[in-house]
């Protein structure tokens, strides 16, 4: 989670087992984010993914029944109401920061959830991202 500044908010990787797909996978991913976001009472939030079907699942209103339906759902009742949220695909090539904690988190076998911070690991691509965004 970054603030409008690009600032790393909250840094988290989770694993999960007996998950039967990526696609379910990135909707968990989402009810997660949107769930510590609403939770912290942040004001603002942009919810960005690489996976566009998850994106337009949760920006479209209405019963969605695919499996991941009760995750879509969940998110659409945790974001009901405020007014400053918005879902925003992003391209996988632009995501190296999540890609590397997701992986790291695997190799690793070590969970993280990090307050206005990141794990060493993913420092420098964190500020290669940030010195790409100022170009």
């Amino acid at each position: 989670a970054r603030d409008s500044e690009g600032k790393v908010l909250l840094s988290c990787s989770e694993k999960h087992n007996e998950i039967p797909s990526a696609f379910v996978a990135e909707a968990i991913a989402c009810w997660r984010a949107v769930k510590v976001g609403v939770e912290k009472g942040w004001q603002s939030l942009i919810f960005e993914g690489d996976s566009l079907a998850i994106i337009k699942k949760c920006i479209t209103r209405g019963q969605d029944r695919s499996m991941i339906g009760a995750y879509i759902y969940d998110i659409q009742q945790k974001v009901h109401g405020l007014a400053n949220i918005r879902f925003q695909h992003t391209p996988r090539s632009a995501n190296n920061l999540v890609h590397i904690l997701a992986i790291e988190t695997l190799r690793r076998r070590k969970e993280t959830y990090l307050e206005m911070g990141l794990p060493d690991y993913v420092e420098d691509q964190a500020r290669s991202d940030g010195v790409r965004e100022l170009d």
